[in-house]
């Protein structure tokens, strides 16, 4: 069938309500539960459609076709040396990613590790996504262009496989460097954090800037990769739908996400928002600010939910210290933490609008970069 963008704006997901989800590992943040897709025999393409963009984003767009690859599944296992082992970049809830290699300019497949290097997602049948998710993936990234979305290649679809080829990110995501799961990750300094974090909001307020707001729907640091030089570039669009039309506020879907990061509103009732996706964005700039996850069993009762923890503290001025990461500490000026603190706070409202849009967001961290330098000869000692 003939697909188009505006298609979805009220599609619901193949998925299980439910409330949040308590968690029960220190090293695995536990995913609403889903039901299990059906196989991919489904056969689609992907049709024209008009969406017009805020012209406050000259440097993002809606294509007007996809621009993408249809790779064979022969062409993939070329690109990966039949899948080996030693080339897993890492795995998520849709499968594992692969790094492969094709031709620069014809995106043809190598087998000799030469030419540009590129990540490949592989889906897994025995997970809790499938088709769907794939097919969230190339309606919106098949369409949309930002320096800050991960962009898409091409993809596989061919008998019971399903692929997608994604350029190569070769820092991986925030995840592993904000929280070093591996130690040879270089400490992330206030000035690279600031330059993520910005970056992320301006690929996310891209997303909302169309006429039918894109509402992503699980931002947090898992999902958000950095290539050499720590530019940040949103990636996992398999649960992404569009906004409300017309004068409906919201769309009421099953409640998928990652607890932690989810808004209260679309737990408690499944109605989405697209500032439901400013409440994430809010988890992820306070991890950023104090080094610490959004959800850690290991931590003493009490403490364990970061935003539950920390929120209380966000407006007290005598608590900014203890707030934010030792490990940057003497790198940044107060007026810059004290800005960055508020906005996580607002973020973070409970009334979906009562928080910012990610346009004033932007502008707010355009603000705290300006103050980034400013650091005070006391707090250099």
């Amino acid at each position: 069938m003939g697909l188009c963008l505006g298609s979805l704006a009220h599609d619901t997901e193949d998925t299980t309500t439910s409330t949040a989800t308590p968690v029960t590992s220190s090293s695995k943040i536990t995913q609403f539960p889903r039901k299990k897709s059906s196989n991919c025999r489904s056969q689609f393409s992907v049709g024209a459609s008009k969406i017009s963009m805020d012209d406050s984003y000259p440097d993002g767009k809606i294509l007007e076709a996809p621009n993408l690859k249809g790779f064979s599944f022969t062409d993939l296992k070329t690109a990966t040396k039949n899948f080996k082992p030693d080339s897993v970049l890492g795995e998520g809830g849709f499968g594992k990613v692969f790094k492969g290699w094709v031709d620069e300019k014809t995106l043809a497949p190598s087998n000799s590790c030469t030419g540009m290097a590129v990540a490949i997602k592989k889906w897994n049948p025995e997970s809790m996504q499938g088709f769907q998710e794939w097919k969230s993936e190339v309606y919106f990234l098949g369409r949309l262009s930002h320096p800050n979305l991960i962009r898409l290649l091409g993809y596989c679809q061919e008998d019971k496989e399903l692929l997608l080829v994604y350029e190569f990110m070769s820092k991986g995501s925030l995840d592993n460097h904000l929280f070093r799961r591996n130690p040879n990750n270089e400490l992330l300094s206030w000035n690279i954090r600031l330059k993520i974090i910005v970056g992320a909001a301006r690929g996310l307020a891209f997303l909302h800037s169309s006429e039918k707001k894109v509402i992503y729907r699980d931002f947090k640091t898992r999902n958000i990769l950095l290539d050499g030089n720590y530019n940040a570039k949103i990636s996992n669009f398999g649960l992404a739908i569009l906004g409300p039309s017309g004068a409906d506020s919201h769309v009421t879907t099953g409640v998928v996400g990652t607890y932690g990061y989810a808004a209260p509103e679309y737990i408690a009732t499944g109605h989405l928002y697209v500032k439901s996706d400013v409440y994430g964005f809010g988890v992820v700039l306070l991890e950023m600010l104090t080094g610490k996850r959004a959800v850690d069993a290991n931590r003493r009762s009490g403490q364990q939910n970061l935003v539950e923890w920390l929120k209380p503290s966000l407006s007290n001025k005598r608590k900014l210290k203890s707030i934010m990461d030792i490990r940057m500490e003497g790198q940044y000026s107060t007026e810059a933490a004290l800005l960055a603190v508020q906005l996580t706070l607002k973020c973070l409202e409970s009334e979906p609008k009562n928080r910012p849009a990610m346009k004033e967001v932007v502008e707010t961290l355009k603000r705290i970069e300006a103050n980034r330098f400013e650091v005070s000869p006391r707090s250099t000692r």
